[in-house]
């Protein structure tokens, strides 16, 4: 017998469950997206470049893959070191103000969506938010060197839009980047989201 062959067990306590997130909020945490390879360009320019690599397909949303690419191209080292910190500051192109990448999807009926580092209210249900709705997941692999900067920014769209031809628009005065758009391929989106799964069939 030891001393503390009599240590008591710590009780129990029961599972707890977070809330459910609205489905504007992100995509569903228990699902396996069909992926659309897009690899176009939203802009390339003699310095900066925006391309869409794909597209993640989700049941009721999708997460739009942006890459991004700036070079030195003949700057000065003052002029580069400001691109550097703009590019790589701990919020990256996420940045508040006109500075960071902004992007947004407009819809041939004139609706848009802009993207933010929240939706539409965390108080607010999905049954109270009519969308589009379009959500900054961050990004990463964001790393420069004398020459170039690159990295990656991510964005969930709600609903999924599976008609008309909406239209990804971006545009990051910081790093010289005009406002460019290119047509998101929803032509494809219904068979990819055929081949959603779920990681747990109940």
């Amino acid at each position: 017998m030891t001393f503390f062959e009599d240590y008591p067990e710590p009780p129990e306590h029961p599972p707890h469950t977070p809330p459910t997130s609205p489905a504007w909020a992100g995509p569903p945490a228990d699902e396996l997206p069909g992926v659309v390879p897009v690899s176009a360009f939203v802009h390339s320019g003699e310095r900066v470049a925006l391309a869409l690599k794909s597209v993640d397909v989700y049941s009721t949303g999708c997460v739009l893959d942006l890459v991004w690419t700036v070079r030195r191209a003949g700057r000065t080292e003052h002029e580069w070191r400001d691109v550097l910190d703009k590019a790589l500051t701990p919020r990256g192109p996420f940045q508040p103000g006109s500075d960071g990448l902004l992007v947004g999807v407009g819809f041939g009926d004139g609706r848009k969506a802009f993207a933010a580092a929240t939706g539409p209210g965390t108080d607010d249900g999905a049954e109270d938010v009519a969308g589009p709705v379009l959500v900054a997941l961050g990004g990463g692999g964001a790393g420069g060197n004398d020459q170039i900067v690159e990295g990656t920014s991510r964005y969930w769209l709600w609903p999924l839009p599976i008609d008309g031809r909406p239209v990804l628009v971006a545009k990051w005065d910081g790093l010289g980047l005009p406002e460019s758009s290119l047509s998101i391929p929803v032509e494809s989106f219904p068979e990819a989201a055929r081949s959603v799964r779920k990681f747990w069939v109940e």
